[in-house]
């Protein structure tokens, strides 16, 4: 009786260190390029994306302008607002992410995402990031169009690119937000209501459309933890040259944004559970 030689089992180990890093940043842009194809099918969308800011920035703007209601100091009302609407049109585009997250799980291919060697927080990351790049577009158009209007912004390309980033993170926390309550909700149609419960809250409890100084002190409180508020406030010292502490602005998004894709991603099975 002949015996067969063994195999040789050859141990395939884990990628530690920089490997892993780096695959882990290869699954998160993956995911993002996946999300950012689907713009392929509606390129309208970019264009569409831009009508509600203008409006803001022709209708609201310009009147509040010749109203003399808000007290800006020395800047002019229109170039106080840009910043803000730039940092709203970023929120109303992140806020509702968590919808096509449920998309994806009624369709199944969360469920296929989700048994892939892939950490959950890569998709996350991935769905966060793409959330922020299409906001980036609102950055280019608002500039743009309060150049055509007059207002003195900004033309040094490092601060416009600085403040794309800002977007970026702006929109990728509130990407994650919108996740986080569709991982809790589970549910398209409540996520929806919910999400325009607070949109507008939001909004509004930040320093986007008035100064921090004219806000009753509960309001203050509230924009205080709002991080929006932060995002607005880096974007005017990007854009406009107001004084700002950046570095305490850019600290909390990026914290807020580190946090939100924690949440978002330990939250992410209850959805396909």
């Amino acid at each position: 009786m002949s015996v067969e030689p063994k195999a040789d089992v050859e141990i395939v180990r884990a990628p530690r260190g920089w490997h892993r890093i780096r695959g882990m940043a290869m699954r998160m842009g993956a995911f993002a390029v996946v999300e950012l194809q689907k713009l392929r099918h509606d390129r309208t969308e970019l264009l569409t994306r831009m009508v509600q800011p203008a409006l803001w920035l022709l209708i609201f703007g310009q009147t509040f302008s010749r109203l003399h209601v808000i007290d800006t100091g020395h800047v002019p009302y229109l170039a106080f607002l840009a910043p803000g609407i730039i940092a709203q049109s970023a929120l109303f585009i992140s806020i509702f992410y968590g919808i096509q997250i449920i998309w994806d799980r009624d369709a199944g291919i969360l469920a296929k995402l989700m048994v892939t060697p892939a950490p959950a927080s890569a998709l996350i990351t991935g769905k966060a990031f793409a959330a922020g790049v299409r906001s980036v577009v609102q950055v280019i158009g608002v500039v743009a169009l309060a150049y055509l209007l007059g207002v003195q912004m900004t033309v040094n390309p490092l601060r416009i690119l600085g403040a794309m980033g800002v977007v970026v993170l702006g929109a990728a926390f509130f990407a994650c937000l919108s996740m986080t309550l569709a991982g809790l909700v589970r549910n398209r149609d409540r996520l929806m209501g919910i999400g325009q419960a607070i949109t507008m809250p939001l909004f509004f409890a930040s320093n986007a459309l008035y100064p921090v100084d004219v806000m009753p002190r509960w309001l203050r409180w509230l924009s205080a933890v709002n991080p929006l508020s932060y995002e607005v406030n880096a974007l005017r010292g990007l854009l406009i040259g107001s004084p700002t502490n950046g570095i305490l602005d850019i600290t909390v998004l990026v914290v807020a944004a580190v946090a939100g894709i924690a949440v978002a991603s330990a939250l992410l099975r209850r959805l396909v559970c």
